[in-house]
């Protein structure tokens, strides 16, 4: 299983290469990024290692990393990521998104997070997980517009929100 381009209205989610660095770390420039997940932005060449180790996937055979950046068509140009993290044997995919401050607000992350839970449910993975901070709601509106619900488990101090396909 590997990540394949997907498309949405406005965006389209083009695998993770590590040619993306240069671009991707103008967009995730803003500290403010980092206040629920924590860190700090990465420069272009610690961006580029990075990616390069996405890309070449999990070193677990149990596990499948699916890792997009999403190009938004109208301005021609990147403004964040989607990411899956699959364990087939469970039956299981962790999701993760982020888009740039300045396109914040446009109704991005729930495209492409609903274009990449689509996917995902297609494979099929039956239950689909996401970790968010308690106080970032809009991760939270973009969770429940994929279908996913908290759940009252906790990790690491972040909700727990689960969908589970009937």
């Amino acid at each position: 299983m590997r990540a394949r381009a997907l498309a949405a209205r406005r965006l389209d989610l083009i695998p993770l290469r590590a040619d993306h660095a240069d671009e991707m770390a103008g967009v995730l420039a803003d500290p403010a990024l980092h206040a629920f997940t924590g860190g700090t932005p990465m420069s272009p060449g610690a961006l580029r290692a990075r990616y390069a180790r996405l890309a070449a996937g999990s070193p677990d055979p149990a596990v499948v990393w699916g890792n997009w950046v999403l190009w938004l068509r109208a301005e021609g140009r990147l403004v964040g990521t989607v990411q899956a993290t699959i364990a087939p044997a469970r039956d299981q995919a962790e999701l993760a998104w982020v888009v740039g401050t300045p396109w914040q607000g446009r109704g991005l992350a729930t495209e492409a997070a609903r274009a990449l839970a689509a996917w995902l449910t297609e494979l099929p993975v039956g239950r689909l997980v996401a970790h968010i901070a308690p106080d970032h709601h809009a991760s939270s509106a973009v969770a429940a517009a994929c279908g996913l619900a908290p759940t009252p488990h906790r990790e690491d101090g972040e909700i727990r929100w689960e969908y589970h396909r009937a």
